[in-house]
Order: structure tokens, then sequence, then C-alpha cells
């Protein structure tokens, strides 16, 4: 039968030259994304005068995205895709912050990229991936979102400034790199915060990029969630004794279950300014978790 991404591929395909609505949204991104004009990314300095272009580069690529889903979410064989995606906005998204805590820079990238469906557990990214090509997507388009498929969440020591950049660590390891943080919060030397960090979209943009509003959590060391994450892993490895490939990458993007890093912003959240959200605890310690309600 092939993969879900096989099969959602092969039913687009099929479209392809009639007005059917299934596939607005595919020409509408598509069109999207050859008016961005990015050719082969050298360009990209010069595109957006007064926006930073490689931000600018994945929010296009995202806005792009989320306009091609709409196209395959409509599919049959999305359905559970589009149960997982829609359980989870009634349950976390009533408004965002401070009614949620779970922004939609966040939300969105999850949404897209680390809910997984079907019998060959695609993203709705993997299955853009799948299908871009054939459809006479931009080369520049096909890498930003295979980017955007690669990263996931992480926990990150805060390593000080540098020049505009801000220095982090992932927890218990030692590569520390420089990144831009567009919702402009700046922090300080040890705070840990909880991001997805993509990777430079180009060799002209320096910088690897906190894509969503920062979870920032004070209070707790490197060596609280370093120990966390054993304990998690332990557990993930108890389930499934014959193990997974890079279970730690699959802990951070897709967790235990689907909405266990949601779960763990809403039950964590204290406070939230413009540019930050302020979370407290432990995933795992329920009494560190200022709403983790005896009712979940």
């Amino acid at each position: 039968m092939g993969s879900v991404a096989d099969r959602i591929a092969k039913r687009i395909n099929s479209f392809r030259g009639s007005k059917v609505a299934d596939l607005a949204g595919w020409r509408e991104g598509r069109e999207m994304a050859a008016e961005a004009g990015f050719g082969d990314g050298t360009e990209i300095l010069g595109k957006f005068p007064d926006h930073d272009p490689c931000h600018a580069m994945y929010v296009i690529g995202q806005n792009v995205a989320s306009l091609m889903a709409e196209s395959i979410s409509g599919m049959k064989e999305a359905k559970g895709y589009v149960k997982t995606v829609g359980d989870a906005e009634d349950e976390y998204l009533p408004s965002g912050p401070p009614m949620s805590p779970l922004t939609r820079s966040y939300f969105a990238m999850w949404a897209m990229f680390d809910v997984r469906f079907g019998s060959s557990r695609e993203t709705m990214g993997s299955c853009i991936l799948r299908i871009a090509p054939e459809f006479d997507c931009p080369a520049w388009l096909v890498d930003t979102i295979g980017r955007m498929q690669r990263s996931r969440m992480g926990f990150y020591v805060h390593c000080g400034r540098e020049g505009e950049g801000v220095l982090l660590r992932e927890v218990g390891t030692q590569e520390v790199v420089s990144c831009m943080v567009p919702a402009g919060y700046a922090g300080h030397d040890g705070q840990i915060w909880f991001v997805r960090v993509l990777e430079p979209p180009g060799d002209l943009c320096p910088r690897h990029i906190v894509f969503n509003t920062p979870y920032v959590i004070p209070g707790h060391s490197e060596n609280d969630f370093v120990d966390y994450l054993d304990r998690e892993l332990e557990r993930m490895e108890r389930k499934n004794p014959s193990g997974m490939e890079d279970a730690y990458f699959h802990l951070m993007k897709y967790g235990p279950e689907p909405n266990h890093w949601n779960e763990y912003i809403f039950r964590a959240f204290t406070n939230c300014l413009e540019e930050a959200i302020f979370l407290t605890g432990i995933p795992d310690i329920r009494e560190s978790l200022p709403h983790a309600s005896a009712g979940r």
C-alpha cells in the first residue's frame, strides 16, 4: 500500500491540472514560495530591509507549509492527524497567553513537524517533503522545510551574549551556538530555556534561530534537567526494550506521547512577557508544577 506520504502524493498528483478545491492551498503555497524569490538563498540578505531575512526565510517556509497542509488535512489519509491536532487545540489553545501558555509559534511547529500519524508515522512536514519535488516547489523551500522537519524542542543553558546573539548550550552537552532570538528576549547567564533552535537557513546567515517565544525556567539547574531526561529515557527503554534509533531525539521531538511537552508547558506556566513565557518545575515531579491538578 505504501506509506501515508506516498498515498497522499499519489492523490495530489492525480489532481494536477485540475481546479479541485483540495489543491487550492497547495497552489497558493507554491505561488507564495515562488514570489519570495529566494532562489538558491545567496541573495536573501537584500529581500527584507525591515526584517531579518534569515528569520523571514523560516517564517515564509512555515506559512507556505501551513497552506499546503490545509490541502492535505482534508484527505482521508490525514484523519488521524486532524483529530490529534484538533483535540490539542481544544485542550491547550483557548486564546494564547495569558489564557494559555502555548504560543502560536510553538504550537504551529509542533503540529506541523512533530505530530505523527498513519501507520508509517508521518508528519505533515514529511508528507510535504515527499510531494514538493514532484510539484515544482523551489529548492530553497524544500531545504527550509527539511530543516524545520529535522528540528525539535530542547532544554538549553543561557551562556551569555555575543553581539546581538544569545549563546545557548543544550543541557548535558558542550557545544555552544550563537542564536538570533526574534522574540527579542535577551535573558541572562545560567537561565534554562525550553526552545526550538533552527539551523542557519543559508550560508549568509551566521546564527541559529530560536524560532518560538522562549520558555524560560528560572530556579532550576542544568543538572535538574539532565537528571530528568535520564529518568525519562530509562522509562522509554523499559517500555521498548528493543530500543529505538536516537532515543533522545525521539523524546524531545515526539515525547513519550504526543501531548507530553504541551502538557508540561501547560502545567508549568507561571507568568509571561510579550517576549518570553516563564515556567517552573520538572516534568515528572508533580509537586513542582503549579498547575498539576489532581484531574490532569
